[in-house]
């Protein structure tokens, strides 16, 4: 996300912390570099010279003393970064809820609207989808593909082509959730048609949120389109999507700032978990190499059945671990996103001190194990203990996922060791375990290494 800016961000902070003397040589040098960075991820010029500008006349400033000057020009900029990144703002949900989604051909509206129905969904509330874009092919067939994926259920009809009447025979029902979440259409241009679509849609439909999307590589365009959308339909924030292909983020996020509308979420991939709140301290901390535990959480959250964290806690404790337990831990890693993107929300952790190798190697480590637990009978999974002693299974495991035995007896060690680890956890809890006991455990697991 925005890596360029983000590289730039980090050498810049270090050169002002690391410096001796802030001298006119060097703080033109840092003021050259954060301008050029700026402005190839698409910030407005005129905010850029003027950040700069503050920065330079900061880091000049003989009255400041040299230790102090350091820490006020990182802060400045901090905040200057901060000021054009937006205030955060929290969507607080009624009893009854109706966000309206309006954006151009391409924003990625329909999927946003999955990502959303995810994300709410997770944290209980009622969810629906409506279709309300009559024009563009296919798209209320989308929206009831990608809502059924979720077990979401979507209100549509392809062949009417008036959307307040898709809204007014679906009325009754789509009442009974707590968020309804409704597509509309999309044009190349915002043109005079849609601005009139989108007008008599939301004075029907009287949404309590009014979301613009825009993709990330919109550019300065972003600007004009925020405005008249503000104007035409009182929009409430805005959701940039494709946050994680993008460098050139700037435009779009300015353009927010400069047409004082809030930034809700950000799209930071293609899964339908790939969605996150924004928080534009947090999301700076990430530009700066420092990490975001807050948005590494809320990620988790949103793709982790907190039954089935119970139920598998319940089952550690009571020492009852089997492969399926181990399997649903994976399958969670998967859904949270790649190695690297969760690396680069742990504070300290920066993913460059990891080989790209043994994040490759990790990867495909949890692929083979997927297969192989996928490739078992249920008598397998309740109990691989069975499989060291019937290297027939093994074989006939690592045929049926594509692998080899020592991938087979790599997962099974895995599990024997979570399985003692938790048993050890549960006795300690009941003060079950002496001293003597927990010392050959420590030694035991001390010569051990877990791979995740």
């Amino acid at each position: 996300m925005l890596g360029k800016l983000s590289a730039t961000l980090k050498k810049t902070t270090d050169k002002i912390a690391n410096a001796i003397f802030l001298d006119k040589k060097l703080v033109d040098s840092i003021i050259k570099d954060l301008q050029r960075a700026l402005i190839e991820a698409d910030v407005n010029v005129q905010l850029v010279l003027e950040i700069t500008k503050k920065i330079k006349k900061a880091a000049l400033d003989e009255r400041i003393k040299e230790i102090e000057k350091k820490e006020h020009i990182i802060k400045l900029l901090h905040d200057e970064l901060i000021k054009i990144l937006g205030e955060t703002r929290e969507v607080k949900l009624k009893k009854k809820n109706k966000f309206l989604m309006l954006g151009l051909y391409g924003a990625g509206k329909t999927t946003t609207i999955s990502k959303l129905a995810l994300y709410y969904s997770k944290r209980g509330k009622k969810v629906c989808t409506v279709g309300l874009d009559v024009h563009r092919p296919a798209a209320s067939e989308q929206l009831k593909q990608l809502s059924e994926k979720l077990n979401i259920i979507s209100f549509i009809d392809p062949e009417e082509k008036d959307p307040l009447k898709i809204w007014e025979k679906n009325k009754k029902e789509i009442e009974k959730y707590d968020l309804i979440l409704i597509d509309t259409a999309g044009r190349d241009a915002l043109d005079k048609e849609l601005v009139k679509e989108i007008s008599l849609i939301s004075k029907k439909v009287k949404p309590t949120e009014t979301f613009l999307i825009i993709p990330a590589d919109i550019g300065q365009t972003a600007k004009k389109q925020t405005q008249t959308f503000k104007e035409a339909v009182n929009i409430t924030g805005v959701i940039i999507t494709r946050m994680d292909s993008s460098a050139k983020a700037g435009g779009a996020l300015t353009a927010c700032y400069e047409s004082k509308v809030p930034v809700i979420f950000i799209g930071t991939g293609e899964k339908a978990s790939d969605l996150e709140h924004f928080n534009p301290e947090s999301f700076l901390s990430r530009l700066l190499g420092m990490g975001d535990l807050e948005s590494l959480m809320e990620k988790i959250t949103s793709v982790v059945d907190q039954k089935e964290i119970e139920k598998t806690q319940k089952r550690m404790e009571e020492g009852k671990l089997t492969l399926r337990d181990v399997q649903t831990q994976l399958e969670s890693i998967e859904s949270i996103g790649s190695m690297d993107k969760i690396l680069g929300m742990i504070p300290g952790l920066k993913k460059e001190k990891i080989p790209d190798k043994a994040l490759a190697t990790q990867k495909e480590k949890i692929k083979i194990w997927k297969n192989a637990i996928n490739s078992m009978t249920e008598e397998e999974i309740e109990n691989p203990e069975i499989l060291e002693k019937q290297t027939s299974r093994m074989q006939r495991i690592a045929k049926g996922a594509g692998c080899k035995i020592t991938d087979i007896r790599s997962l099974i060690k895995q599990y024997k060791m979570l399985k003692e680890l938790t048993k050890s956890q549960s006795a300690m809890a009941g003060g079950e375990l002496d001293q003597k006991t927990m010392m050959k455990l420590a030694r035991k697991l001390g010569k051990k290494k877990f791979k995740i």
